[in-house]
Parts: C-alpha cells; sequence; structure tokens
C-alpha cells in the first residue's frame, strides 16, 4: 500500500498544480489512473500574509502547524508544503509536527546535484530570495547560488502576489523573468531555481534561458517516491 501524502496549501495555484501532479504521475508508478491517496488542507491565504508581512515566522508556523495536526487525524503518513516562502517557518514546526516532512529546496538541491549543476539562479517572492531557504541547502551540496537584485525582487513579487496566486498570466511577466533569468546566465548560472510554486505556471525549460528547477513538481515527484517505494526512494 502506497503512503498517504499530506498537502499543507498555502496559495491555490502552486497547491493545485502540486495536487495535480501528484494525481496524474502517480500512474507511472502504480499503474494507469492510480495515485497514493492524498489530503490537502489549506488556511486563508490571508492569514498566512498577516504573519508574513510582519516577519512573524512563528505565526506563520502555527497556521502549518494546525494544517499538519488535522492532516494527521485523518490519516496522513507525511507532510509536503507547496509553498518556499514558508519554509522559512519549518524550523518552528518540525519539533512539534506529528508527522515528517519532505523539505521542498532539499528536495531542489538533491536534484540540482543529479543533473550537474554548479551555479543557479533563485527566483520567488522576496521574502524567499532574502531568506536562507536555498542557500543553507545549495551550499551544504557544494552549489552556488545567486539572488535577484533589489529592483528585481520587488518587481518579481509584485508579479507572484498580484498575478499568478490569482491565476493571471500575462506575456509581460514572462518577459520579466527571462530578463532575471538572462541576466543570471550571463552572471555564470547554469540553472534557474523557479522558488515559487506559482512560477511553473509562466516558465519553464520551454521558455527560459536556462533549465529551470521546478520546485512545485520536483517536490510532488519526491512526494510520489517517497509514498509508494519509502523514505529511502532515489530519484
Amino acid at each position: 500500500m502506497a503512503q498517504h501524502i499530506g498537502i499543507v496549501g498555502c496559495s491555490a495555484e502552486g497547491a493545485a498544480l502540486c495536487y495535480r501532479t501528484l494525481c496524474v504521475e502517480g500512474a507511472q508508478h502504480l499503474g494507469a489512473h492510480a495515485h497514493p491517496e492524498v489530503s490537502m488542507h489549506t488556511p486563508s491565504l490571508a492569514e498566512y500574509m498577516k504573519h508574513i508581512d510582519r516577519d512573524d515566522w512563528e505565526g506563520v508556523g502555527e497556521l502549518m502547524l494546525s494544517s499538519a495536526n488535522k492532516l494527521a487525524k485523518i490519516g496522513a503518513d507525511f507532510l509536503i508544503c507547496p509553498d518556499n516562502t514558508v519554509h522559512q517557518a519549518l524550523r518552528h514546526v518540525e519539533p512539534l509536527s506529528p508527522l515528517p516532512w519532505l523539505h521542498i529546496a532539499e528536495v531542489v538541491a538533491e536534484h540540482a546535484v543529479e543533473r550537474g549543476f554548479r551555479r543557479v539562479g533563485l527566483t520567488g517572492t522576496r521574502w524567499l530570495v532574502e531568506s536562507e531557504i536555498y542557500p543553507e541547502k545549495l551550499a551544504a551540496r557544494g552549489i552556488e547560488w545567486i539572488r535577484p537584485g533589489a529592483d528585481e525582487r520587488e518587481e518579481i513579487s509584485r508579479i507572484i502576489l498580484e498575478e499568478l496566486v490569482y491565476g493571471v498570466f500575462k506575456p509581460e511577466a514572462a518577459a520579466c523573468f527571462q530578463r532575471v533569468m538572462s541576466r543570471m546566465r550571463d552572471d555564470g548560472c547554469d540553472a534557474i531555481v523557479l522558488g515559487c510554486t506559482e512560477i511553473p505556471l509562466i516558465m519553464s525549460d520551454a521558455n527560459s534561458p536556462l533549465p529551470t528547477l521546478d520546485s512545485t513538481r520536483l517536490l510532488a515527484r519526491a512526494a510520489l517516491r517517497r509514498a509508494v517505494h519509502g523514505a529511502a526512494a532515489p530519484a
């Protein structure tokens, strides 16, 4: 029996993409139309934003822990969170969590090593790219990184919070990401971390000047491997 995957949701579009990936790609492991049992709990994004805007990561962690407890009660075996930014609160959550978690940045960093990338560019909300969520996991594996510039961070955050989380996908937004990614390529990057779970809705290897590390789908695929093959399953 495959394990029951619990999704701690935050923003709807990223959580939906993660959920769809679990259900559709489950067939690769379990056969036609099959996937592990999946449950999701999602508080209002507004509740998360109240704490994020104040840099109150303990408050963010309380929301995540509330979801974790609810998912544990309905039988989930382990948890994932398809939101990069709120992983800043995971240090407050894990010591009290009823279930183990997969860490999105660890999954991405492991995949970067497998593909032989040595220097990656970070994209995501300003809270994400200014944090140590990815630098810590990448540095532990010998991978260098660069962050977007200050103006780039603000514009990327605006696109994510005013457009992507509402399901609004504009050509101008993709063009902005392409400019940032091209600049990172010129600065020596050989790949780009799509470090917001909504970014893969407008950016991919098809329109990026560099190979992309799709955090949403990589997390979902790691969860599938764990659910079907166990915690130590290789990629």
